[in-house]
């Protein structure tokens, strides 16, 4: 006598990550590793080393979030490690470099101008985890974001360095020149950073189509003069962003105007 056979149970794959949510949280991981090796380049006294391990992962951060986007694995855990990344990658490490650079050389407060841009970079990054999830962002709903960016703020501090490497100008050798100098644009940053003050986005660049193949070429350009002469065109794309900053602020309230203007003219 055979005796019916059971039937089949089904096999319940277990439940686990895909591939794809990985590859970003990979970058951003590079970024925060490239973001600490800058820090062991800057107690090594390697500095233009330090300072490129800090390009490579503004790079990195500018492309995870892209990649997340393409691979369709953005996670709320990604934004959080992307967070962290960001402030020890562009908050801590950069403060560490200038200090030993210079302001450890300053007496009495340089630590706590270095300190100024960490904490300053922390806060700034509480702020946008906290309105992630806000549909009440009037500058990002414009194409604008609010403050100077981590990754930008990064490059600010560091843009006496660049300068240095440029130029290698005699008037970096004195140290109280130096150190004042990084002071001040420390200082500046960090308020920029800790600031409401609107700045430009990529959403807030609108091109003509007349424009499009200058802006091809202009791009080119600048890939070229970034391999061929990078200290010297990091230094000028520095100077070129601080210069922005008070035409973004006119150009929002610009656009705040227009949007109040056309909301009175609407017909109740």
């Amino acid at each position: 006598m055979t005796l019916p056979r059971e039937p089949l149970r089904e096999r319940k794959l277990p439940g686990g990550i895909p591939l794809r949510a990985l590859i970003p949280n990979a970058v951003t991981v590079l970024a925060l590793c490239f973001g600490l090796t800058g820090v062991r380049f800057g107690i090594a006294g390697e500095w233009e080393k330090a300072v490129g391990a800090i390009i490579v992962a503004a790079v990195l951060d500018g492309v995870d979030g892209r990649i997340a986007r393409l691979l369709k694995g953005d996670s709320r855990f990604g934004a959080e490690l992307d967070s962290l990344s960001d402030v020890t990658a562009f908050g801590v490490a950069p403060a560490l470099i200038v200090y030993l650079w210079s302001l450890q050389y300053l007496p009495g407060i340089g630590w706590v101008i270095a300190l100024s841009h960490a904490v300053t970079c922390a806060l700034r990054l509480a702020r946008f985890n906290a309105q992630i999830d806000s549909a009440d962002q009037p500058h990002k709903r414009a194409g604008y974001l609010t403050g100077v960016p981590a990754p930008v703020a990064a490059g600010l501090t560091l843009s006496p360095l660049f300068l240095t490497f440029w130029l290698e100008p005699a008037l970096l050798d004195d140290m109280r020149v130096r150190y004042t100098l990084v002071s001040v644009m420390v200082l500046s940053t960090a308020f920029l950073m800790a600031s409401s003050l609107p700045t430009y986005g990529w959403g807030a660049v609108r091109l003509r189509r007349s424009q499009r193949l200058p802006a091809l070429a202009g791009i080119g350009l600048f890939a070229g003069a970034l391999f061929s002469a990078p200290w010297m065109t990091l230094t000028l794309v520095s100077v070129a962003y601080a210069v922005s900053v008070p035409f973004a602020v006119r150009s929002y309230a610009r656009l705040k105007r227009r949007e109040a203007a056309a909301g009175l003219a609407a017909p109740s």
